[in-house]
């Protein structure tokens, strides 16, 4: 087993913990007291999953992922002193694959980590055997012939259209910046005061969702981005 973890918690005890039980079960850590640190061993390291607390100090946990999301798409579970329902669902729509409320039990993190990595390795797999076809609820995407089809209607889309459509299903799940859209299909700097990537957002919408108000498939996360 060679997957390695990263731990970012402003606690030196609970990043201990944490960090035995992982390499007793057989994985790499690093850790991290707070989400500037952790962000720097992301642009240094590959990680196969990130544990990453909320409260902490400089940039909390939530502004974190969202940055995380911008880049990576491995799971990241979230732990919290925190245990209501809003902070939980919070941190999901942030960006998290998991949430567990501190005090916890040790294994039970462990559980979630394994689970978490099962899931992640499959669907890199399903995604490696499939890369020429995104398939998302009724929504396919043929990236050889840059065909898009909803059920078995087939949606004519310009080529920026496409490709703002085919980065944002490759990368289901995450929440890409308009910056960041902006970048990948235009290769050039992104200014603030350009509406193209969401001009284009709007026409897709009205080429692939029955309700282009209510969108199905391409969400706006407001004041970050969008995502599928």
């Amino acid at each position: 087993m060679n997957e390695k973890i990263l731990i970012v918690d402003d606690d030196d005890k609970i990043q201990n913990l944490i960090s035995i039980y992982l390499q007793n079960e057989g994985y790499k850590t690093i850790k991290a007291n707070d989400a500037m640190e952790a962000l720097n061993h992301l642009k240094e390291n590959d990680f196969d999953l990130i544990i990453l607390d909320i409260m902490m100090p400089k940039m909390d946990g939530i502004e974190a992922c969202m940055k995380i999301r911008e880049e990576k798409n491995m799971p990241i579970i979230m732990v919290s002193a925190k245990s209501e329902e809003f902070d939980k669902i919070y941190g999901l729509s942030s960006g998290a694959d998991d949430y567990i409320s501190k005090p916890f039990n040790p294994m039970e993190l462990i559980a979630r980590v394994k689970s978490q990595l099962r899931r992640y390795k499959k669907y890199n797999k399903d995604a490696t055997i499939e890369s020429s076809v995104i398939e998302i609820g009724d929504l396919t995407i043929n990236t050889d012939n840059r065909q898009v089809y909803v059920g078995s209607k087939n949606v004519r889309l310009t080529p920026k259209e496409f490709d703002i459509l085919e980065l944002l299903a490759r990368n289901k799940g995450i929440v890409l910046s308009m910056s960041k859209i902006y970048e990948n299909v235009w290769k050039e700097d992104y200014l603030k005061s350009d509406n193209n990537v969401m001009v284009h957002i709007t026409k897709i919408r009205e080429k692939i969702e029955d309700n282009p108000k209510n969108p199905v498939y391409i969400k706006t996360v407001w004041g970050v981005g969008y995502k599928i």
